[in-house]
């Protein structure tokens, strides 16, 4: 075999080779387990819905700051997970998801002072989902928090 054809054989295995360990490296992947921190309880399959749909919500606005466990971040952002001050104030919270926060507020203890922006785009029912997935998570367990008690709440936020 000429030394032209060596190398021409070698190129095309290399590329096949390259090409194989690409798609080995890059193709389907189990992707990375996420934590279901749902109740044990059996849940209803609207409030499973609820669940599922306000964990994809929660990853894309709230878990940046408040953690994907709801630990929060130090004393610059208040923990959801066993949050006293989401069980003491629902309707506030509820308004806080869409509205935001400003102040002081006193969570577990802790004084939080870092303002909380608005979610203006999110509708009752992104907000009921939301709900559902932070009141039942981590430790909480509300319950269905159903798109019609949002709305009652939502007509009398600040």
């Amino acid at each position: 075999m000429s030394l032209k054809a060596k190398n021409k054989l070698a190129i095309i295995l290399s590329i096949v080779i390259i090409s194989y360990l690409g798609i080995v490296a890059c193709g389907p992947q189990k992707s990375a387990e996420v934590p279901d921190y749902a109740p044990k309880r059996e849940m209803s399959v609207k409030e499973k819905q609820y669940y599922r749909e306000g964990q994809k919500l929660y990853t894309m606005y709230c878990a940046n700051c408040h953690q994907e466990d709801g630990s929060g971040l130090g004393k610059l952002i208040p923990p959801l997970a066993g949050s006293d001050y989401m069980e003491e104030n629902f309707s506030e919270s509820i308004c806080g998801i869409k509205n935001g926060f400003k102040g002081e507020m006193r969570v577990n203890g802790i004084i939080y002072n870092q303002a909380m922006p608005s979610n203006p785009n999110l509708k009752n029912l992104d907000i009921a989902m939301i709900a559902t997935y932070i009141y039942n998570s981590w430790g909480n367990d509300r319950g269905l928090i159903d798109v019609l008690e949002v709305e009652d709440i939502m007509r009398d936020c600040p």
